[in-house]
């Protein structure tokens, strides 16, 4: 499902910063990964996709889907029942 049409949207209670690779650090590449995932009815995470890459060479796309791969979710519901649903994730890559 996709939230609307009486499907709710999950709620994060569980967040994992992506991590840089080396290669990504040294490029000094910032920016956001766009991403495509399922919230399972259990509030885990099944199926993550790029939608927007930021960087596949130095491997930031794939450190951005390991992360979203742990967050954790109150599942969205259909008439008060928890379901799958799909939702856009962002995930940013910031150099401090």
């Amino acid at each position: 499902f996709a939230p609307g049409n009486g499907v709710t949207w999950p709620r994060d209670t569980y967040q994992e910063k992506p991590k840089y690779t080396p290669d990504g650090m040294r490029a000094k590449i910032q920016g956001i990964v766009e991403l495509e995932i399922v919230v399972l009815a259990n509030g885990t995470v099944r199926s993550v996709r790029v939608t927007k890459s930021l960087d596949r060479a130095s491997g930031l796309d794939d450190a951005a889907i390991e992360a979203a791969k742990k967050w954790r979710f109150i599942p969205g519901t259909k008439d008060g029942v928890p379901v799958a649903t799909k939702v856009p994730m962002q995930l940013e890559f910031r150099l401090h």
